[in-house]
């Protein structure tokens, strides 16, 4: 997408709102994020308490992505969102006062992880779909592009925020204030009107039940090859590549040194890359072979990602992370791309139920298959076979992916 495209979806008012609504909605996300953490070490100490509240967050993800992503093809998308963004004030509201009351315990905390896990599950794959009612297909490219620029400004954002809120006025205000982001993503959807389907919207039928729409969408990622490969590449990536995050402790203390500042450093690094790789594709003429594209963002995140798994000198390991941020956010938003392309708009919710599932679903499989083996054969060694894995699946699909345009 080049700039005169870019202009054009800035000019889009929908697109504007939409955009906005998002960039307060996920800052508070990550604010809450950061808030939760840092409550449930200061009240447990426990690593154990800090991986059971995040895989109560993403397991629902991986039950429900699938039936999430139907009612997106079955009911309007936008109303969906406006539900989903309502109720996760619930969760929000109910965590700040239970921690500003002091009645907060860890079991409750997990408990309304799992419940905002439960909306997630419902929010994802229509909020990944809504942009194909926002924008033509030519513009969607740019238009994921945009979206991944606020995603990655917000993971920065919104922690830094987090900090200095708790440290000047407690816990409970993130809660709160992420709440409040969850109200102006709601205005910012109802204020888009009904107008913001730009292209014929398609009910289901209302004789088909639930299950065989489920079944309609597994059948028809089952027969697109491309499709089916592009979804299990992603798959592998998300449970041996994209866990490196939570592994970044163990080498900023044991192999690299560095202490909290440098692990601030490395995990900030990782970000500011995705954050280029996304301002890149935004400023970008599309380009005519995709699937190239992706394998050659797959081997640029396996190799730096094995390069950093490799390496004891601090400045390598930023730069390694650097790269490896470019190169994931390029593979994923590419993908995602395609993936939208290559089906029905009556079948969208349901293929982009898969993505989700494959990427977001996939996250607490990944984070205790990395953790455990981090813990049998040490970080480095777990991370070069992740990486490795990685590598061997990009190589694996590479002829069918990089023929996709």
């Amino acid at each position: 997408m080049d700039r005169t495209a870019c202009h054009a979806l800035l000019a889009n008012r929908n697109v504007r709102l939409y955009l906005g609504g998002q960039l307060i909605s996920l800052s508070g996300t990550w604010m809450q994020s950061v808030a939760q953490g840092w409550l449930v070490y200061q009240l447990t100490g426990s690593a154990f308490w800090l991986a059971l509240t995040a895989i109560a967050l993403t397991a629902p993800v991986s039950l429900l992505s699938l039936v999430g992503g139907a009612l997106a093809d079955r009911y309007d998308r936008r109303r969906l969102l406006i539900t989903t963004q309502l109720l996760s004030l619930i969760p929000a509201l109910l965590l700040g006062f239970l921690t500003r009351s002091g009645h907060v315990t860890p079991g409750l905390i997990v408990a309304l992880a799992l419940l905002l896990g439960v909306i997630n599950a419902f929010d994802l794959p229509a909020r990944q779909v809504f942009w194909g009612r926002l924008v033509p297909a030519e513009l969607l490219l740019g238009a994921l592009s945009l979206n991944a620029v606020v995603f990655n400004a917000t993971r920065v954002v919104g922690p830094v925020l987090a900090g200095a809120i708790i440290a000047a006025w407690g816990t409970a205000s993130c809660f709160y204030l992420n709440a409040a982001s969850f109200l102006i993503g709601s205005a910012s959807l109802l204020a888009m009107g009904p107008q913001s389907d730009s292209l014929p919207h398609h009910s289901a039928r209302p004789s088909t039940s639930l299950l065989a729409e489920l079944q309609e969408g597994l059948r028809f990622v089952a027969a697109e090859k491309e499709s089916s490969l592009l979804l299990l590449l992603i798959a592998v990536i998300s449970l041996f590549g994209i866990p490196f995050v939570p592994l970044l402790p163990l080498f900023a203390d044991g192999i690299l040194h560095v202490g909290p500042q440098g692990l601030g450093m490395l995990a900030a690094s990782s970000g500011i890359g995705a954050l280029a790789a996304a301002l890149l594709l935004t400023l970008q003429r599309e380009p005519r072979c995709k699937g190239r594209l992706v394998v050659a963002s797959g081997l640029l995140f396996g190799i730096c990602l094995l390069l950093f798994a490799r390496s004891n000198q601090y400045y390598a390991s930023l730069l390694a992370l650097l790269f490896s941020g470019v190169g994931i956010v390029s593979l994923l938003a590419l993908a995602n791309c395609l993936l939208q392309h290559r089906c029905p708009m009556p079948l969208r919710g349901r293929v982009m139920g898969l993505y989700t599932l494959t990427l977001a679903g996939m996250a607490p499989f990944g984070h205790a298959l990395m953790g455990l083996l981090a813990g049998t054969v040490g970080a480095a060694a777990a991370l070069s076979l992740g990486s490795t894995i990685c590598l061997a699946a990009v190589l694996l699909t590479a002829r069918p992916i990089s023929r996709l345009a």
